[in-house]
C-alpha cells in the first residue's frame, strides 16, 4: 500500500534553515540568532553563517562597488540592522545562566565563552576559506563568508562588552537602542563606557566620529580574517587562533576600564570620552 503523501515529512531541513522563511532573510535576525546562545549547535551555527554570507553578498551587490568597498555600507548595516538585535543579558539573567557566579568570576566566564565562540567561528570560516583557496573556481565566494565571519565576531564582542558593563554595574543609560549604540561605540574604541561622560556622548544613533571608528574596526577585523585564506587546515587554525587572541585582548582592555571607573579614578578616559586618537588610528 502506497504511503499517504500528506503524511510524508519530506527531507530533513539543513542546519540553520528553520529561522526565517526562504526569500525573507534578515541580516539582523540571523546575527541575533547566531550570538544568542553561547553553546549553539555547531552545525546550526554553520548553516546560519552560510545564510548570513548570502544575505550580506546580496546587500553588498545592491550597495554597489563604491558603497561596499570602503566599508561604509558594512558599518551602516552593523549599526542600524545588527546592533539593535544583539541580545545583551542583564545581571540577574547572567548570574542565573552561570549558576550564581558574580563579580570577577562571572566576568571571567563571559570572556571565556565569548573567546570560545569567536574561536569556533574563525575556525569554521578559516576552514571554508582554506577549501576555497585549494579550489580557485570557488574563490570568488570567499569574501562573503569572511564578511559574515567578521560581522558575527563583532556582534559576539559587542554582546560581551554589554554584559561586562552589566557585571561591573556600568550599564549605559537610556533605552535599548541607546544602550546598544553605546556598546557598539565601546567596541569601536576598545574602551569601557565612562559613566560620567556617557550621557553627553551616546545618542540613539552613532555620530560621525563613532561611525568612522566603527568602519575602521570592522575593516581591520575583516583584514585579519583575510589572513585565513591559506591552504588546507592552516586557514582554520589561523582563523580560530587570531579570533581568540583578539577577543581575550578586548575583554582585558574593557574590564580594565570598567574596574577603574567603578571605583572613581580614571573617569573621563572611557570609550565615550571622545578619544579622537583612537578614531585616527582605527583602534
Amino acid at each position: 500500500m502506497a504511503a499517504d503523501p500528506s503524511t510524508d515529512p519530506g527531507p530533513e531541513p539543513r542546519p540553520g534553515t528553520d529561522l526565517v522563511p526562504a526569500g525573507r532573510e534578515d541580516v539582523g535576525e540571523l546575527v541575533g540568532a547566531i550570538v544568542a546562545d553561547d553553546g549553539a549547535d555547531p552545525r546550526r551555527r554553520a548553516g546560519l553563517i552560510a545564510r548570513l554570507a548570502r544575505a550580506l553578498g546580496q546587500g553588498a551587490r545592491a550597495a554597489g562597488v563604491r558603497g561596499a568597498a570602503g566599508g561604509r555600507w558594512l558599518a551602516d548595516v552593523f549599526a542600524d540592522d545588527i546592533a539593535p538585535r544583539i541580545p545583551v543579558r542583564d545581571l540577574e539573567t547572567l548570574a542565573r545562566h552561570h549558576k550564581g557566579l558574580t563579580g570577577e568570576e562571572l566576568a571571567d566566564a563571559l570572556v571565556r565563552n565569548a573567546a570560545n565562540t569567536t574561536t569556533a567561528v574563525g575556525a569554521a570560516g578559516g576552514a571554508l576559506a582554506a577549501a576555497q583557496f585549494a579550489a580557485p573556481p570557488l574563490l570568488l565566494t570567499a569574501p562573503a563568508q569572511l564578511v559574515a565571519e567578521t560581522v558575527v565576531v563583532a556582534a559576539v564582542e559587542v554582546k560581551l562588552i554589554g554584559e561586562l558593563h552589566e557585571v561591573y554595574g556600568a550599564r549605559a543609560d537610556g533605552g535599548a537602542v541607546r544602550r546598544h549604540a553605546g556598546y557598539v561605540q565601546s567596541w569601536a574604541y576598545r574602551r569601557g563606557i565612562d559613566p560620567l561622560s556617557a550621557g553627553e556622548s551616546v545618542t540613539a544613533v552613532l555620530g560621525a566620529a563613532a561611525k568612522v571608528a566603527l568602519r575602521k574596526r570592522l575593516m581591520r577585523v575583516l583584514g585579519r580574517h583575510l589572513t585565513t585564506l591559506g591552504p588546507y587546515l592552516t586557514g582554520a587554525l589561523a582563523g580560530g587562533t587570531l579570533n581568540r587572541t583578539a577577543t581575550l585582548s578586548l575583554g582585558r582592555a574593557v574590564r580594565k576600564d570598567l574596574a577603574r571607573t567603578a571605583v572613581g579614578p580614571g573617569r573621563g578616559s572611557g570609550a565615550l570620552g571622545g578619544d579622537q586618537r583612537a578614531v585616527e588610528q582605527g583602534e
